[in-house]
């Protein structure tokens, strides 16, 4: 099992950057950058891929409506380039409320334009031929009836490092989950419980594995949580303190009947809670909202405790299917993040 997190922002960019290279040193093997709607992710992951040299580098996600295929394709492979091999494309259809509302772009056919994308971006690094695709949301070139007819179809100039970088997809929906099943090499979920994973996704995965080319190999899953290893309330806060996250993904990230974390939260088992997260969080009750998270949802989406119950808690994720355990490492009294990452590769043999 890999061990991977989530580039924070905390302290601002530069400091978390450093910090990345200090857990490149623990062992640390990829470090993920979100973008949502900040600054870009292939910026700071440039910046991250001159710092370091051997942890991996996985854009977690880039939104799929914000960036035409083949600038996707360029993108990565100049990471990748930059990188020496070691970038993850991350891709993901984010949600209306970011696609529509800071982009101004329709939120139409998730589906079809992530395996769109994804043939593209292939077809692009393995430069065989003059690009041309002929999908349901892209055709390239663009027909003469849609432009100025002088389209020419072209070859990437540079040639990339990989002729296949590894693509990740992160869903939720069914539908989704069985096509990044079939067609991804990694799978990005959210609110990942481990006991429960089998029923929650396990129809759609195997759905989706039924029709997946053994030449990708296995799907690989990236899940986990926050991490603190000790004992007494210092280790539990820090448990504590990943119920406002839960909060705003369940109740707060998309509207009444369209909030993909809430359906996923539903099918975990925990309805009830995720309507009343829901409720109180869209009615500005956001505290109120945080304290009505399970506490069985929180320890199961946490790994925070004794080592030899953070080791349980690896295990479980292990046996759910996890390949890259995902940390966010917090210290407690005089331990250091890099630490608690030299810890967990340990426990994750």
């Amino acid at each position: 099992m890999k061990i991977t997190t989530m580039l924070s922002y905390a302290g601002g960019f530069r400091q978390a950057a450093a910090q990345v290279a200090e857990l490149e040193q623990g062992g640390l093997d990829l470090v993920w950058v979100a973008e949502a709607y900040g600054y870009d992710s292939p910026s700071l992951m440039g910046y991250l891929a001159a710092l370091t040299k051997r942890v991996e580098i996985g854009a977690a996600i880039l939104p799929i409506y914000t960036r035409t295929p083949t600038l996707v394709a360029m993108t990565a492979a100049g990471i990748d380039a930059l990188s020496d091999g070691r970038f993850h494309l991350g891709l993901g259809a984010s949600g209306p409320q970011v696609i529509e509302g800071f982009h101004g772009v329709p939120y139409t056919k998730p589906l079809a334009r992530t395996r769109e994308m994804i043939d593209i971006c292939r077809l692009t690094w393995a430069r065989e031929a003059p690009l041309s695709y002929d999908g349901s949301v892209f055709t390239l070139p663009l027909p003469p009836n849609q432009g100025t007819g002088l389209g020419k179809a072209l070859k990437i100039i540079g040639h990339p490092v990989r002729p296949s970088i590894p693509i990740w997809v992160a869903s939720l929906g069914e539908k989704n989950v069985a096509l990044t099943a079939e067609v991804a090499d990694g799978w990005i979920p959210m609110i990942f419980v481990p006991e429960v994973a089998k029923e929650v996704w396990g129809s759609a995965l195997a759905d989706g594995a039924s029709r997946r080319d053994p030449a990708l190999g296995p799907l690989q899953i990236t899940a986990g949580g926050s991490l603190a290893i000790g004992e007494g309330p210092d280790v539990m806060a820090v448990r504590d303190f990943s119920r406002s996250m839960l909060a705003l993904y369940i109740g707060g990230m998309g509207a009444k009947g369209k909030n993909f974390y809430n359906e996923v939260a539903v099918r975990a088992g925990y309805a009830e809670a995720a309507a009343k997260i829901q409720d109180l969080y869209l009615a500005g009750h956001k505290q109120d909202a945080a304290a009505a998270v399970p506490d069985e949802l929180l320890e199961r989406t946490t790994l925070c405790g004794p080592e030899g119950y953070v080791a349980e808690r690896i295990a479980a994720y292990g046996e759910a299917g996890v390949t890259h355990l995902q940390v966010a490492p917090v210290p407690v009294g005089d331990q250091r993040a890099v630490d608690l990452i030299e810890t967990v590769k340990r426990l994750a043999g």
